[in-house]
């Protein structure tokens, strides 16, 4: 391996070093017991941890891509892991409730700044023909982190308490922060632009209200405040298109969503997104309540389907250029569809393996899909616009998830109450079935999307 790509390799590692911390906040949600007890919450308070966090980086992630592409992806990367030590170490300090949000908003613009950054950083490391392989191995670090989240974090919490999740990432930003010199400084393009603060302060405004609107926060006249919340999202989106489609150097240019190819594969993403969340929301409650598995059993069958994320994302890296990023998406979202509806035939005596091997077919296609609209999505934008192409990509991921927590939770309680009132005698395990199968369908339809744009010409590029 020649001096070069050896560099390229090392800097890579930082990238994947500095953005592992991110998706390690899945061990969060192994410390919520313990969290609320230390503050005195009623279970419904947790969500707030949840919500203070996804909010901020979902709401500031395209704006700060845009920020990248102006002025550098590694200072805004590096900026980032400044923001995040800050977060996670407010919040393994915190003394009261206020101060633990606090914390996790800026762990949320920490998010941002590193994960906005970083598939163009990654990508601006390797000549253009390398993309695809570049973005599996990234991909594939990144699923190893949601992985290893809730596995670690058990074992940690259990021996230090609920700060452990916080601080025990501290030393990962660090150290990315002392490698990044490896890094190479992006070149940034003569001429450009100033930021677009209006288009920035409406992108966020839209995001936000329709976010939080999701999320349908618990509290006095809650109807009436989504309501309003939505309302307000849609006159932001509204003037955010408007001022976007004058301005010079937008953040991001609409006129990209009038291709259909392009728009029905961001809906598809939000739809996978949406399937695939079902099982990191649904399966750990079967798995312990219904399946009555030990805990740490349940943690190997759950983690079977990170493994097949790990997979599917490192062998699309591999396959991308052969078969291209379209095949290669309907390929995993068909995949995908085989698991949920393997997943939606579980009963109560289903071996372990077998749930472990349909929840690694589900994550098998779900990698392979990731990579590949993420490769899309870059291919797509002019290479000036990588910042914004990677954070377009995270926030349909994010819109899906959110859209799984409100949605499929809802679902799942209806069907559950419909059934106790009809008396079937399997109410949870039922409706737990009849979610997945409702999931599998609704992933069959971002399976047809995704072909429908397969067969529409592929956006030309505009500088």
């Amino acid at each position: 391996m020649s001096m070069s790509r050896r560099r390229s390799l090392a800097a890579l590692l930082v990238v994947c070093l500095g953005t592992l911390a991110a998706p390690l906040d899945s061990a969060v949600n192994i410390a919520f017991p313990r969290i609320t007890s230390a503050f005195e919450l009623p279970q419904s308070g947790i969500r707030w941890v949840i919500i203070s966090y996804v909010l901020t980086y979902a709401s500031l992630t395209l704006a700060f891509g845009k920020l990248g592409d102006l002025l550098g992806y590694r200072r805004v990367f590096v900026a980032g892991l400044v923001i995040s030590a800050a977060g996670y170490g407010a919040c393994s300090l915190a003394s009261s409730f206020g101060l633990l949000l606090g914390g996790r908003v800026l762990q949320g613009v920490g998010a941002a700044l590193t994960w906005s950054c970083a598939p163009a950083l990654s990508t601006s490391l390797y000549p253009e023909n390398e993309r695809t392989r570049v973005l599996g191995f990234y991909s594939a670090a990144i699923a190893i982190g949601a992985a290893l989240g809730p596995l670690a974090g058990g074992a940690l919490v259990e021996h230090f308490g609920w700060p452990v999740v916080f601080w025990a990432r501290l030393p990962l930003v660090m150290l990315a922060f002392a490698l990044a010199w490896l890094i190479p400084q992006s070149p940034v393009t003569p001429g450009r632009r100033a930021f677009d603060w209006t288009g920035a302060l409406l992108l966020v405004t839209w995001l936000t209200a329709l976010l939080l609107a999701a999320a349908r926060p618990e509290m006095p006249h809650g109807n009436a405040i989504a309501g309003a919340l939505v309302a307000c999202g849609a006159l932001a989106f509204w003037a955010f298109l408007a001022h976007e489609a004058r301005y010079p150097d937008p953040i991001i240019r609409p006129a990209l969503f009038r291709e259909r190819a392009f728009l029905v594969l961001n809906v598809a993403s939000i739809v996978v997104n949406l399937a695939g969340f079902a099982v990191m929301l649904l399966v750990p409650f079967h798995l312990l309540q219904t399946a009555r598995l030990a805990p740490g059993l349940g943690g190997l069958v759950l983690g079977a389907n990170a493994c097949g994320v790990v997979v599917g994302s490192w062998l699309a890296g591999r396959l991308g250029d052969r078969l291209g990023a379209s095949p290669l998406a309907l390929v995993g979202t068909l995949i995908s569809v085989v698991g949920l509806a393997l997943v939606s035939t579980w009963g109560h005596d289903t071996p372990p393996l077998l749930m472990g091997t349909c929840l690694a077919i589900q994550g098998f296609g779900l990698g392979l899909f990731q990579v590949a609209y993420t490769d899309r999505v870059l291919a797509t934008l002019p290479q000036s616009d990588r910042g914004v192409a990677g954070s377009l990509t995270l926030l349909t991921r994010t819109i899906g998830i959110i859209g799984a927590a409100a949605g499929l939770t809802a679902f799942s309680r209806y069907r559950r109450s419909v059934l106790e009132m009809a008396h079937d005698p399997t109410p949870v395990l039922t409706a737990f079935q009849q979610t997945f199968l409702f999931v599998s369908v609704s992933l069959a339809i971002g399976l047809a999307l995704v072909a429908i744009g397969m067969a529409f010409r592929r956006p030309v590029r505009k500088a």
